[in-house]
């Protein structure tokens, strides 16, 4: 598949819509002198994507915007900000990132909260693999089925943890396009033996790509 017709297929599924005006012209940070093949967050630059991310295409960027976190732990529901990654280096695979923050009453930036990293693996059959580390101590293996092209469900078959980790023991996660193009998600976690319940969600607007 080249470049031109990943572009088209892009626009095509997402909309250009809501997407920052200068979001096909920006990528995420490079590395030129790399020696190996550089990730890219934009379908425009970098290495053709590979055929067994298609049903993943419309996730490849970076992404931008806020939503609530309800922890038990805690009274009320708190808003948040967050920056999302999804990017490729050509191989059937898509890296992912998430930084995310606490926003005070006036949106200032308040408390980091976990970052996350980690890889979606499309298999033959269009289903998914998901592996996602966080900086808390949470390793979480997730599969999920077949996507539509605008909305894709992961659920955990696994969860590792360290000594220090939260008591987590499950996680559902639901991403899905809105809004014309935006990126919007739903948390759900199993945590501190309680059952399954929203643990974050948002609505993010493509930054790049």
């Amino acid at each position: 598949m080249t470049s031109s017709d990943d572009e088209q297929l892009r626009t095509t599924i997402t909309g250009p819509e809501n997407a920052a005006p200068d979001s096909p012209q920006r990528n995420r940070p490079q590395w030129s002198d790399l020696p190996v093949t550089d990730d890219t967050a934009n379908l425009r630059q970098g290495p053709d994507l590979d055929e067994r991310c298609l049903g993943v295409l419309p996730l490849v960027g970076v992404w931008r915007g806020d939503g609530e976190i309800v922890d038990p732990t805690v009274e009320g529901a708190r808003p948040f900000g967050q920056q999302l990654t999804f990017a490729h280096d050509g191989r059937p695979f898509l890296t992912f990132e998430s930084r995310s923050w606490l926003l005070g009453p006036d949106g200032e930036i308040g408390e980091l909260l976990e970052r996350e990293t980690g890889f979606w693996r499309p298999q033959e059959d269009g289903s998914l693999e998901a592996v996602i580390a966080d900086s808390s101590g949470l390793v979480e293996v997730f599969y999920g089925p077949k996507g539509d092209m605008r909305s894709w469900q992961i659920e955990t078959d696994a969860v590792a943890r360290t000594a220090s980790a939260r008591a987590t023991v499950a996680s559902k996660r639901l991403y899905g396009l809105v809004n014309q193009g935006d990126l919007a998600y739903v948390d759900e976690r199993a945590m501190d033996g309680g059952e399954m319940a929203p643990y974050m969600s948002a609505v993010l607007r493509r930054v790049v790509g």
